[in-house]
């Protein structure tokens, strides 16, 4: 880690030299100065990293270097934010502050040199001293030897048969009340993964007609879980579930407990770990049918006994060696049959000394997985494993700290950045990313973007089995992620140790981290009314993140109206309840990233964040009281990421100026108006992403005379102004082969020919598009449609035919809401690649498509909010037919089968893609 921070500052002072010439004109042979000697430093680094697990005085010399490269950082930046804020910087001011500035300087490059001396006190010695040593063992260190994908289901989970015959006994026992079956165990025995399996079993998904499954943590709040469970089981209407958030807790209660009344449910609670918990929640699970369970995952048998003492909580045992051996090698080598037989001997020594933890196990295996396979390396991590394992009763952690230990410096940035987000949180990957790049974690690679960088680091960790996929999208792509609790406290105590991070939770700062005034990163857990902390931690902060939703936080305001906060990077206020920010958020000048998603802002933005030249991402999504946004987004030249999509009451963003965004990627959603003629479009050459709404006619045909030139973009959403608009009957798409994903909201009088598609088009979005019959046979010759979503007006007529052989690439299908749907035929061989079906709310559809049965593709058919006719009928005549088809679910109480908990389609699902 020291390594990276020296990296990271000595690359900041380079640009800065460039970027704020004008501010260190007094000070520049200065500042190079110190540059040279901190890349100087830095190549002794790499071999003292490593070293410091080991030696106390390495990694106290190693620490120093670190706080060094910190404070010349926070030096610079001082200077430069003071004297860019400065009114007056005349010939009487100026040589003052470049006075100071200078001594600091000089300060600083005196304790680098004291730091240098002790270099050999210490042994760290230059690699050519060591005869070339150091950059050969560096090299050999990682040997990427392929690269498995991250897109698939684990397999972290050995079938321990008898665990599972005797869960499952007691899952489908019928017994008159409700009843809680507890799976109960050491961190890393494998409880979620079984409670997962026992989920989604067969046996299972036909017993229970609602199911639900919620993670609980330490970090529990009782609303947060009621709602999450209210949305797996699908308990409220519509109306209720937009409004979900206003409930209040006694009515989440009642709610909840009156729709499982009538109902056999089962609930997974996993992770809890008080018996408070349990307490403050089993009110809301009635007796309901008989059979009705309750399941949860904890550490501590006593909270399982004090939920349900008549039931025996089951332990799982750990695994045998050979067990153990079998997952090992389905981790170190994936798809390979035979295990090498000269490294088998090495394995089986480092797989006994797992201990049978399957969390250890799937670890070591994912570290190995990305090793060479000759000897030496095995051997080298056979050693270190010894080392970290003598502990005692810590094992899994020296396990999860080699893995750690392993990762370069930039990754190893990356994973102690995801110790701020709460356990068992489900982590947004496009957020962050975002927040990777504004922090600088990356390294530049070409030509490729910071944030392509950031996504090949993610997609890294999770080949390394240190972080978990959550969901993926229909295309693949990776929407979430978690983080196993484990792991987490790998990166909290870390992050802890390098003044990298620190979480405070309520009036006590988490156990495993201090309240260091240096730390360089803050995370709000919980609501705190006085805030007294961050006066003190202020001056060091680069970044705050608040996850605390409960009540308004004025200490934000406070903060930034006494400047507290010079050098912030990072603030992200998403879901906080902010009412207005001062005026003083334009003195953030180093911001990169200001999140005030779902935050509650009225009236406008200060315009002063005009000021806020450095701004990557500014989120200002579901921000239903904002009503304008003043015209000073385009002095934000470095702007990459635009969210400003509000459902209700949009601000009128049509009108301002955005001809200077030439670095913007990402515009999801905006208005349609002047800026499109300004040059505003034209100058985006970095686009990636773009939604346009309230379109002409007339102004269609324009955009994309623009865009054509726009060659990144990627995912294009046009939406029409009104219903007596339609789109062009010619709009020359098939030169943009660079688009991959098409929305159109709008009617069509003719859909253009497949020839007239961009080429390259994986997915299409139609709504309001009035389509015929005829519009289908030309959309199932689209070469590499993979996703296909016709929603609420795309489609009148009251019959639907694929042809055979029609869709040969389609994997997903969603048709929402097409009331004049009523006949479906599917003939012989059309969709051969179909893997996901959903029905929503399709109201006249009679009956699922005879052909469909033909599809042994087909993984997943889901129907939201079908007639009961539709599904009774299915699960009478249709549903012996799809044998084949793993999840059937349903969100009606008829039935409900399948793979994991419900997922919700919203109404206007795939609009902006």
């Amino acid at each position: 880690m020291a390594e990276f921070a020296v990296s990271a500052v000595t690359e900041k002072l380079t640009n800065l030299l460039i970027q704020e010439a004008v501010f260190l004109d007094g000070v520049r042979q200065k500042v190079e100065q110190l540059k040279n000697e901190l890349r100087w430093m830095q190549s002794f680094l790499k071999d003292a990293d490593a070293k410091q697990e080991v030696n106390e005085r390495v990694r106290n010399w190693v620490s120093e270097i670190r706080e060094v490269a910190y404070d010349a950082e926070e030096v610079i930046e001082t200077y430069i934010s003071k004297a860019a804020s400065q009114k007056s910087w005349d010939l009487v001011t100026k040589p003052i502050h470049l006075y100071k500035v200078g001594r600091k300087i000089e300060d600083i490059r005196s304790r680098i040199q004291d730091i240098s001396s002790k270099r050999e006190t210490y042994g760290v010695v230059s690699s050519s001293q060591e005869g070339g040593g150091g950059i050969n063992s560096a090299n050999e260190r990682l040997r990427w030897w392929r690269q498995p994908s991250p897109h698939v289901e684990e397999d972290d989970l050995i079938d321990l048969v008898e665990d599972t015959k005797a869960l499952l006994t007691q899952l489908s026992t019928v017994e008159p009340r409700r009843r809680v079956v507890s799976i109960v165990g050491m961190g890393g025995l494998g409880k979620t993964t079984l409670a997962k399996k026992l989920f989604n079993h067969s046996d299972i998904k036909y017993h229970f007609g609602s199911k639900a499954w919620v993670y609980v943590s330490k970090e529990y709040r009782r609303r947060e879980i009621l709602q999450e469970i209210i949305k797996d089981v699908n308990a409220l209407s519509k109306d209720e579930t937009d409004n979900l958030e206003r409930l209040k807790e006694e009515e989440l209660m009642k709610k909840l407990h009156e729709f499982l009344e009538e109902r056999r449910y089962l609930v997974v609670l996993d992770d809890i770990w008080s018996m408070e918990v349990w307490d403050g929640l089993e009110a809301a699970f009635p007796s309901g049918k008989m059979g009705s369970k309750v399941m949860l995952t904890t550490r501590n048998k006593e909270v399982a006994l004090h939920a349900d003492a008549g039931c025996i909580p089951h332990e799982p045992r750990i695994l045998t060696e050979d067990e153990s051996w079998e997952l090992f090698h389905k981790k170190a080598f994936p798809g390979m049959a035979c295990f090498p037989p000269e490294l088998e001997k090495l394995g089986r020594e480092m797989v006994v000394k797992c201990g049978g933890l399957p969390l250890a196990v799937v670890v070591l295996g994912g570290l190995l997985s990305r090793k060479r396979n000759i000897r030496e390396e095995w051997d080298r991590v056979l050693h270190n494993i010894s080392w970290h394992l003598i502990k005692g009763q810590d094992r899994i952690s020296g396990i999860l700290a080699l893995s750690y230990n392993d990762l370069p410096s930039h990754l190893k940035s990356c994973f102690l950045h995801l110790g701020l987000f709460p356990e068992d949180a489900s982590i947004r990957t496009k957020k962050l990313i975002h927040l990777w790049v504004a922090e600088g974690f990356l390294p530049q690679e070409g030509e490729e973007t910071a944030e392509g960088v950031a996504e090949k680091c993610l997609t890294e960790l999770i080949d390394r089995c240190m972080i978990q996929v959550g969901t993926i999208s229909s295309l693949g792509r990776v929407k979430t992620i978690r983080i196993h609790d484990l792991l987490r406290d790998i990166s909290v105590t870390k992050g802890r140790e390098e003044n990298f991070l620190q979480i405070h939770c309520g009036k006590k700062v988490e156990s495993s981290v201090s309240q260091s005034t240096k730390s360089r990163r803050l995370a709000i857990h919980t609501f705190y009314d006085r805030y007294a902390f961050l006066k003190q931690s202020a001056p060091h902060l680069r970044s705050l993140l608040f996850f605390n939703r409960e009540k308004k936080v004025n200490i934000v305001t406070n903060q930034l109206k006494n400047n507290f906060f010079k050098l912030l990077r990072v603030l992200d206020l998403d879901g906080v309840r902010v009412v207005s920010l001062p005026s003083a958020v334009g003195n953030l000048i180093q911001l990169r990233y200001l999140g005030l998603r779902k935050t509650n802002l009225e009236d406008e933005l200060p315009p002063s964040i005009g000021n806020l030249k450095n701004l990557q991402t500014l989120d200002l999504r579901y921000c239903y009281f904002l009503k304008r946004i003043p015209n000073v987004i385009w002095k934000m030249v470095h702007l990459r990421h635009l969210l400003i999509y509000t459902p209700y009451y949009p601000p009128d963003s049509g009108h301002l100026r955005m001809d200077t965004l030439s670095h913007l990627q990402t515009l999801p959603y905006i208005e349609a108006g002047t800026w499109i003629e300004d040059g505003g479009l034209a100058n985006m050459m970095n686009l990636r992403q773009l939604g346009i709404d309230g379109l002409s006619r007339e102004k269609v045909n324009s955009v994309i005379s623009i865009i054509e030139r726009l060659r990144y973009l990627r995912s294009l959403s046009l939406l029409l102004l009104s219903e007596q608009e339609s789109f062009p009957t010619i709009m020359r798409l098939p030169q943009f082969d660079h688009l991959h994903k098409l929305c159109f909201n709008g009617k069509m009088k003719k859909l253009p020919d497949p020839h007239e598609f961009p080429p390259n088009l994986v997915k299409l979005t139609l709504y309001n598009s009035h389509l015929q019959t005829d519009s289908i046979s030309k959309l199932e010759r689209l070469p590499n449609l993979k996703v296909l979503i016709l929603g609420n007006g795309s489609y009148n007529s009251r019959e639907l035919v694929c042809s055979s052989e029609g869709f040969p690439q389609l994997q997903v299908l969603r048709l929402l809401l097409l009331k004049g749907l009523e006949e479906w035929t599917v003939e012989e061989k059309a969709m051969p690649k179909l893997r996901h079906l959903v029905i929503n709310r399709c109201e006249n559809l009679k009956k699922i498509p005879e052909g469909l049965k033909l599809v042994t593709t087909l993984k997943e058919l889901k129907f939201v909010e079908m007639p009961e006719q539709f599904v009774y009928r299915f699960r009478t005549k249709d549903l012996f037919k799809f044998k084949h088809t793993p999840s059937i679910k349903s969100t009606t109480d008829i039935f409900e089968t399948g793979l994991g908990s419900r997922q919700n389609v919203g109404h206007q699902e795939g609009l902006f893609i």
